[in-house]
């Protein structure tokens, strides 16, 4: 007999992670970004966000990653990590593209595609 776990909460839809660690949330190194303000927007929209104490490419800070639906994942998506993500033009750019559907459901903005940066474990993978 052949068992397969069960989701009980159904297909998950398209979420981010928001670094908020030692460099991105940091109003010392970026003092003319509202940190907090972004967080509320996102919130704000309807969109499911966790934060995380540190992701890792702390040179490209602030780092948001828009993890892929169920769907999307089914469709051989996986997470995008986008950094620099310091202003409203990519707030909203991150906003369009979950409402969309996110990644393996719908194409990220242009705008956007420039500040994608490698994960952490794929940028160690590429050094090797």
């Amino acid at each position: 007999m052949t068992t397969r776990a069960l989701r009980p909460f159904g297909p998950r839809p398209c979420t981010l992670v928001v670094c908020r660690g030692c460099c991105c949330g940091d109003a010392r190194k970026h003092p003319g970004t509202d940190h907090q303000g972004q967080l509320d927007r996102l919130r704000a929209a309807g969109v499911q966000v966790r934060t995380s104490d540190c992701l890792g490419p702390c040179g490209q800070a602030n780092v948001i990653v828009v993890q892929p639906s169920t769907e999307g994942r089914r469709r051989g998506a996986r997470a995008a990590w986008i950094g620099w993500a310091l202003d409203d033009d990519c707030v909203d750019d991150v906003l369009a593209w979950v409402r969309a559907g996110g990644p393996g459901m719908a194409e990220a903005p242009q705008t956007l595609t420039l500040q994608f940066i490698p994960a952490p474990s794929d940028a160690r993978r590429r050094a090797r």
